[in-house]
This record gives C-alpha cells, sequence and structure tokens, in this order.
C-alpha cells in the first residue's frame, strides 16, 4: 500500500513545495493519510543531486507527482530512491512504455492517429510525406510545442524549405527536452463545442479505469468518450498511466496520446483512489460514470 507522496521541490527551498503544486500538497496533507517528502527540483535536473527533505528509516512505497523527465533520467531517480528507502511504484521500464508515445503506439492501433518517425535532425521530405498524410502535427517522442508560433499543423501543400524553417524553430522551443526522435501525425478533424474541442484524458490504475476529466479547456457539457472504448485500454503494462480522447468531427473518438501517471496529470491523486495503490479517493474535478461514481 502507498502512504507516502513524492513532490519536487520549490527552486527556493528543498523544504517548502513547490508553488504551482500547493493546492496538491495542502489536499493530500488534509487527509491525514499519508506522509510527504520533497525532492529538490532545481538540485536534481541541473546538478544530477538527490536532496530529499527527509529519508525514511524503513522502505517505502510512494507515487510521484512530478514533472516530465527523460526516462534515462527517469531511471537514475528511481535507483537513487530506491537506495533512500522510497520506492516508487512505476518502474523505469513502466515509465519509458508509456512516455514515449512511439512505444506505446503499437497497442492502439486504428484508435489513433496514423503515424511515421524520423530521426532527429534529419530532413523530413515533403514528397514522403505526401504518401502518407494530407495534414500533419509534428511532436518529438514526447511533446509538440503548441502554444507557441509553430503551426498546430501542416498540409502537404507546404514548400520543403519553408518546411524546414519550421522544423529549426521546433527544435529551438524543445531545447533540451528533446525526447527520441520526431513523430509526424495525422491531424484528425475535431469537434468542437465552441472554441474548445472535446478531449478527455482517463487515468488507469492496477488494470481499472480510476477516472475521466475533461482536459481541453471544455467549459459546458460534452460528450464523453464510449465507456467500452474506455475500458479497451485498461490492461496496457504499466501500474499506473493516462491516456487521452478525443471526440471527431463525424462523432467517433480517437485515441490522442498516453502518458505516464504521475507526470501528466495537473491533480495527480486528488482525483485518483487508484484502487488497492490508495486507500481512498479524492477528486478535484467530475469523476465519470465509467468509473463507478456518481457524478
Amino acid at each position: 500500500m502507498v502512504d507516502l507522496i513524492l513532490f519536487p521541490s520549490s527552486f527556493f527551498s528543498t523544504k517548502k513545495i513547490d508553488e504551482d503544486l500547493q493546492r496538491e500538497y495542502d489536499a493530500v496533507r488534509s487527509t491525514g493519510l499519508y506522509d510527504t517528502i520533497f525532492f529538490g527540483y532545481d538540485k536534481w535536473f541541473n546538478e544530477d543531486k538527490l536532496v530529499l527533505s527527509e529519508t525514511p528509516a524503513a522502505m517505502r512505497k510512494a507515487v510521484m507527482r512530478g514533472w516530465m523527465m527523460k526516462p534515462s533520467k527517469y531511471k537514475q531517480l528511481y535507483h537513487k530512491l530506491l537506495a533512500n528507502n522510497i520506492e516508487l511504484i512505476v518502474a523505469p521500464s513502466e515509465y519509458e512504455q508509456m512516455h514515449i508515445f512511439p512505444n506505446a503506439y503499437k497497442f492502439f492501433g486504428d484508435d489513433t492517429a496514423f503515424m511515421k518517425v524520423y530521426p532527429l535532425h534529419e530532413q523530413i521530405e515533403i514528397s514522403d510525406l505526401k504518401n502518407y498524410f494530407s495534414r500533419f502535427m509534428v511532436k518529438d517522442f514526447v511533446k509538440s510545442v503548441k502554444g507557441t508560433e509553430f503551426p498546430n499543423f501542416f498540409d502537404v501543400s507546404i514548400a520543403q524549405e519553408e518546411f524546414d524553417n519550421w522544423m529549426e524553430v521546433f527544435y529551438q522551443y524543445r531545447g533540451d527536452l528533446l525526447t527520441g526522435g520526431i513523430c509526424i501525425k495525422e491531424f484528425p478533424r475535431l469537434k468542437f463545442y465552441g472554441e474548445r474541442p472535446n478531449e478527455y484524458r482517463a487515468f488507469y490504475a492496477n488494470g481499472e479505469i480510476v477516472s475521466i476529466c475533461k482536459n481541453s479547456g471544455q467549459k459546458n457539457f460534452t460528450q464523453e468518450p464510449p465507456k467500452e472504448f474506455v475500458e479497451k485500454y485498461k490492461n496496457l503494462p504499466s501500474i499506473y498511466y493516462t491516456v487521452d480522447f478525443a471526440e471527431l468531427a463525424d462523432g467517433t473518438w480517437k485515441v490522442l496520446e498516453a502518458g505516464d501517471g504521475s507526470v501528466w496529470c495537473e491533480i495527480v491523486l486528488l482525483l485518483l483512489k487508484l484502487l488497492a495503490i490508495l486507500p481512498t479517493t479524492f477528486s478535484l474535478c467530475r469523476k465519470s460514470k465509467l468509473s463507478g461514481d456518481l457524478k
């Protein structure tokens, strides 16, 4: 049973919570069910040093609420924590399986958008893409750069030189976070409610659906993904992970992404019961009928 939550610390003090996670930390502490430990975020990512606010006297199982890191960095953290009597529930192999989308892509088949993978920094020929796509988006093995001036999608009428220039912009934005390779993914025509697409994120743990929440800022009632579609992916090879679903313009649904549970959610632990992992349920968002809970 997990009774320890590992949080990243504030940049300013390894004895204080990361300010962006204060609400989650306060909610966890208010239950009285969990101990919490901070790890020095800045020290870990910038100096490769593990600094903990305290070290357990005996081995403890823990869930981490953290930020994204490359699989190699997560593996280092996992083993350094083990040496300090903290065992994360997600093994390095499970983290890599779900964090790196090309690893998870094979599980979804036709339920997700078609994708081709290319090595980093090699020219991607538009003439080749024309054989597979009409519209496509660009991401590395983990993230896109949406929210920047980089286009959300391209169509294959783009000139090669223009696309090459945009790829340089992509590399600049991803910087040190650039991971794995380049994914060129079909860009599906999504259904919009007002100005927002209809996307949901499902959380899974121990082979069960734990919760499902709106994931694209939808403000009003929107259709949830079909129960059987969400249940189809409750037995992927990780103890704790997420899958993102989107409604298409024609009313059908696709899988958009997958991820490790501890780094992809915004209110981890507070909307999950984690079944046998955690002993109770918290929620800062609407629970889904899919999980058996009331709205």
